[in-house]
């Protein structure tokens, strides 16, 4: 079918008449400036990349999506690096427009939140000291940028992709700036409270005593996790010996939830044991991958059986969501030993999409810096 220029000029928009297609053209002309699941560059559910970490980004955000491509930390099976990429594949599926949440009740893209993808923080692997400074650097740069939120937000929300579970080390260091002592959830099958100098870990320098399994450790000496008001949720891991339990009680100041006690109590018995540690608190979550159980999400650094089901976890999630998060994230992700169905990939973006209608839902956030956060044992 031959179209006339005066019955094509007709059908078109008044914006569609400034388009440049040459001489000749005899197709209608529809909007292509769109996405499908399985186009376009590939940024974490379709959302706008903006280099967030460039010294002119002066954009304000409210919550941004960051990854942190670093493995150098892990103790097993590296890979991690990948993560931020793989994470981002397997959101491919959301998008803006299909986005509705119907658990949570709130569609994230539609609360008038400026949600960006930053992209990754460029991060040496062959320098694990001078990678920590950078991906301190990099998470305060965001975490330091205006937002749109006219109450309660003085800082936007960050959802980290990782990348070895020790890059929480300089993100709660970057947090205490602004909250001071945190609350974390912990999601895991191991402790990640391992005192480094007990001769674990052969330890060659100061440095190296910082792995994905000693980080905690580290922030808890350093002043950054509110001690006696955060909680290990999902535990199955073998120990050194009972010492590495107190351990966790006495220095780092963790209240544990094994595993299997999701069949005991339930899923709300462990929701409850939860907000009544961390109260009204400000509160990081931290997500390892690994907090499921393998044939669930098999690709991760360190897998342990007798983990929680994907929607178990979701579950637990949607019972955080009148705590003040105020950042979080999912790691230890390792696509090279997913399936090809990208299984644990598309697990882990789902997870996240449910914490930014956690975020959506939950705008009133907690005042800034030199406003003192209860601590209930100084360190």
């Amino acid at each position: 079918m031959k179209f006339s220029t005066s019955s094509l000029l007709l059908a078109l928009s008044p914006a569609a008449y400034s388009l440049n297609l040459g001489p000749d053209y005899q197709h209608p002309i529809e909007d292509l400036d769109k996405d499908l699941p399985f186009s376009q560059p590939v940024t974490f559910a379709h959302l706008e990349w903006q280099r967030c970490l460039a010294s002119s980004h002066n954009t304000p955000l409210d919550i941004a999506i960051l990854g942190f491509p670093y493995d150098t930390s892990t103790s097993y099976r590296p890979g991690a690096r990948f993560g931020p990429r793989g994470i981002r594949a397997g959101s491919s599926r959301e998008k803006k427009g299909r986005s509705y949440n119907t658990v949570w009740g709130v569609d994230p893209f539609e609360e008038e939140l400026s949600i960006v993808d930053c992209g990754d923080i460029p991060i040496t692997p062959f320098d694990a000291a001078h990678a920590f400074k950078q991906m301190e650097q990099g998470y305060r740069q965001v975490l330091y940028h205006e937002t749109n939120v006219t109450e309660g937000w003085k800082h936007p929300r960050i959802i980290s992709l990782g990348g070895d579970h020790s890059i929480v080390l300089p993100i709660l260091r970057s947090l205490k700036t602004v909250y001071g002592p945190i609350s974390v959830i912990h999601l895991d099958s191991h402790l990640d409270t391992w005192d480094p100098y007990e001769g674990y870990t052969g330890i060659a320098s100061e440095q190296s005593a910082i792995t994905h399994g000693t980080f905690f450790w580290h922030a808890a000496r350093e002043g950054c996790i509110n001690k006696g008001a955060s909680v290990h949720g999902g535990l199955r891991t073998k120990l050194f010996s009972p010492k590495d339990y107190e351990i966790d009680e006495q220095v780092v100041g963790f209240h544990r939830i094994e595993a299997h006690e999701i069949d005991i109590i339930g899923v709300e018995g462990i929701i409850k044991r939860t907000v009544d540690v961390v109260g009204d608190n400000p509160v990081y979550l931290s997500i390892d991958i690994d907090v499921l159980d393998p044939s669930i999400a098999p690709a991760t650094g360190t897998p342990e059986s007798g983990g929680w089901t994907t929607r178990e976890l979701k579950r637990y999630i949607k019972g955080l969501e009148n705590l003040n998060l105020v950042g979080a994230d999912v790691v230890e992700v390792s696509p090279p030993y997913d399936s090809t169905a990208e299984t644990t990939s598309v697990a882990a973006a789902d997870l996240i999409i449910d914490i930014l209608a956690a975020m959506a839902k939950n705008k009133k956030g907690l005042p800034a810096a030199g406003v003192k956060t209860a601590v209930k044992d100084e360190l």
